[in-house]
């Protein structure tokens, strides 16, 4: 091909390399390099396997070679979060506790990029234990936002965002407890699905809280993330909290119409303290919406200040759960930050957990009812604020500290506690040069709905197109 190969969405290299136009060892090789270049300026790679994935790209050529297409993500390269089980490759988690851990066995999301003819490059960085929402990590260091090295990438799926944004790989897979793939693609200007609950199989992938968590795909387009969602959506007998439902061709259903779909626009909680730019760009995004033929409908939403409160109950007490032993052998090895966050859950009373547990029902059935009858969407901020600057999420007054933590994740962790599915897409920059982004939040299980509004929109706008200047090493 005569342009850059990173230049391609994933969607554009799988149709480049069945068309014969390029070559999984060529893709893969310009993915090596760029990883290479921008890693110790970024540090969003904690392994770089190049010699496995080239191995991995000269198996998928010579199977495309003979016919043996496996589907559109064969030979295409991808890196993952660093906490998906690989036999024999170390997982940490982020953590300095599993620093060399290596599994026995295959997670679900392993198994199935192996079957699709995936090509693995490595391990992403990330929170320790997936629990930072600035996507900072004390013990290998912090990850870099590729637009500005001196602010946070957001977490936990800190890595993927960064490595996707800087072009080192075509898209990556991370895990949402409470918005860790929507906040990093917002703050990264890439795209990112959070799934619903059950949707993904998460056999074999480190838990955060197996009430919240879910496992989804980071890339540069919303096309991308669809390709990936068909190949990782399905029922697992490992995992019994996924979902017996057939897989949509989500890919295929982006071209269906839109046919004025009703997008809704909340009139409480979700833009209360909105920064001026950040709203600035979420009403430009509108306007397109409005100019592709969705229907802007205002819609109250139900209990968001008691899910708060709620869904924190669940977190902390699951985490604390998980990491019992760990807290009383090895306390020292975590950061002061995880360690805060993880005691916290000691304290949660047990009828507190069971309660919020029990009422997670009703009050997804009232939220359901209550906004989807009025709308086939809900429209959002992914984060209120400008991206803030590593210093701001560090320094200061711990009051300062904490309202900025906070305020990451105010508009993404409610959608958690209900399973519901979120999309977070790029839609500009606001006044401090950095990407700015909107979520698309549905009903359960209508991925395809908010793919189809999300590809609708990119295919009027180019903000998904932008690469930052790290891109270009």
């Amino acid at each position: 091909m005569t342009r850059d190969v990173l230049d391609l969405s994933m969607a554009a290299a799988a149709r480049a390399l069945d068309a014969r136009e390029v070559s999984s060892v060529e893709l893969t090789r310009a993915c090596l390099a760029r990883a290479e270049a921008v890693n110790p300026r970024l540090n969003c790679f904690l392994a770089i396997e190049a010699g496995d994935a080239l191995a991995a790209a000269e198996r998928a050529d010579a199977e495309i070679g003979r016919g043996e297409r496996r589907g559109p993500l064969h030979g295409v390269p991808l890196a993952h979060k660093d906490m998906f089980y690989r036999a024999g490759k170390v997982t940490t988690g982020g953590s300095k506790i599993r620093r060399s851990f290596v599994p026995s066995f295959d997670s679900a999301i392993a198994k199935r990029l192996e079957a699709a003819g995936a090509v693995w490059l490595g391990n992403l960085n990330m929170s320790e234990f997936a629990a930072n929402p600035a996507g900072h990590n004390s013990h290998y260091g912090h990850c870099r936002n590729p637009w500005d090295p001196q602010r946070i990438t957001g977490g936990s799926s800190s890595g993927s965002a960064s490595a996707v944004a800087a072009r080192a790989c075509f898209g990556s897979l991370g895990s949402d407890t409470g918005g860790s793939i929507r906040v990093p693609a917002a703050i990264c200007g890439v795209s990112g699905l959070k799934p619903t609950y059950g949707r993904v199989s998460r056999h074999g992938a480190l838990p955060r809280s197996w009430s919240l968590d879910a496992i989804g795909p980071l890339a540069r387009t919303v096309e991308d993330c669809a390709l990936l969602m068909s190949t990782i959506a399905g029922r697992d007998a490992l995992d019994p909290t996924s979902v017996d439902l057939p897989v949509p061709d989500y890919a295929a259903l982006l071209r269906a119409p839109l046919r004025a779909m009703r997008v809704g626009l909340p009139r409480n909680f979700f833009f209360e303290g909105v920064e001026a730019s950040v709203q600035a760009r979420l009403d430009e995004a509108l306007k397109v919406l409005t100019a592709l033929g969705a229907k802007i409908v205002e819609v109250d939403v139900p209990e968001q200040e008691r899910l708060f409160t709620i869904s924190d109950a669940v977190v902390k007490s699951e985490a604390a759960t998980m990491h019992g032993r760990w807290l009383r052998e090895c306390p020292q090895d975590y950061s002061l930050f995880m360690r805060s966050r993880i005691e916290a859950g000691l304290h949660v009373p047990a009828t507190r957990y069971l309660e919020a547990l029990a009422l997670r029902g009703r009050i997804l059935a009232d939220f359901v009812k209550q906004v989807f009858a009025k709308a086939d969407v809900l429209f959002a901020p992914v984060l209120p604020i400008e991206v803030p600057r590593i210093a701001e999420t560090e320094a200061g007054t711990p009051a300062d500290v904490q309202r900025v933590i906070v305020a990451l994740t105010s508009c993404t962790r409610n959608v958690n506690f209900l399973g519901l599915p979120g999309l977070s897409v790029p839609c500009g920059f606001s006044a401090n040069g950095m990407p700015a982004a909107f979520q698309l939040i549905g009903r359960p299980f209508a991925e395809a709905r908010l793919l189809r509004l999300g590809h609708a929109y990119q295919g009027a706008t180019e903000w998904h197109t932008r690469a930052p200047a790290e891109a270009a090493h």
